[in-house]
């Protein structure tokens, strides 16, 4: 009993560590620089994630960067689900978290929702297509990225649940939380009437 339970400790611990590591890797930075666009943190928001880049009018990157931010998501949780649902679980959390928190730029990264999508996407692709829906519409109608996210988060909640899925809606109660609060500035600005909009290099 003791060891069986050593063994899950042990996966779940390297399940998380293995989603982390990913979730660290700064694809933003990376390829901002590999485009000439230098040190992505100096550019509008100062944020790595794709939102940002696109600040720089460089559609390419930003595109590359969305993509990227996925795929870590992705594959974490698709490696890490060949060991059971709570490796999945783990994983998935391992890389929004290392996404936001990187060890390699002293746990200043993004705000995750690039790699929540991707998480997302593996475990449910409906609730992932929920949030597609949602954000492309708030978007659409307020060209405000942020919103679009905001909501679509709640949109996805609420549809983990609605589809009995309760394990991974705890998961993304969890991560939806962390959201909100890493775009409490955002927040401020949509209050105040200041939120750039979706194009804008602001």
């Amino acid at each position: 009993m003791e060891a069986n339970i050593g063994i899950i400790s042990t996966l779940s611990i390297s399940a998380l560590l293995f989603g982390y590591l990913l979730g660290s890797i700064p694809f933003g930075l990376i390829f901002a620089r590999m485009g000439g666009l230098g040190d992505i943190r100096k550019i509008g928001s100062g944020n790595i994630g794709a939102t940002n880049v696109l600040r720089s009018g460089r559609k390419g990157v930003a595109a590359a960067t969305l993509l990227a931010d996925m795929l870590k998501g992705v594959i974490a949780v698709w490696v890490a689900l060949s060991f059971g649902q709570e490796a999945g679980l783990l994983a998935g959390l391992g890389a929004f978290l290392g996404h936001c928190f990187p060890i390699w730029l002293k746990f200043k990264g993004g705000k995750g929702v690039a790699t929540y999508i991707g998480v997302l996407v593996v475990l449910s692709w409906k609730a992932a297509a929920i949030f597609a829906v949602v954000w492309l519409l708030i978007a659409a109608i307020t060209r405000y990225s942020s919103l679009a996210a905001l909501v679509a988060s709640l949109a996805v909640v609420a549809g983990l649940f609605w589809l009995n899925m309760n394990l991974v809606g705890y998961l993304f109660v969890l991560m939806t939380v962390l959201i909100w609060i890493f775009h409490r500035a955002n927040i401020s600005r949509l209050l105040a009437g200041t939120e750039g909009k979706i194009g804008s290099k602001g």
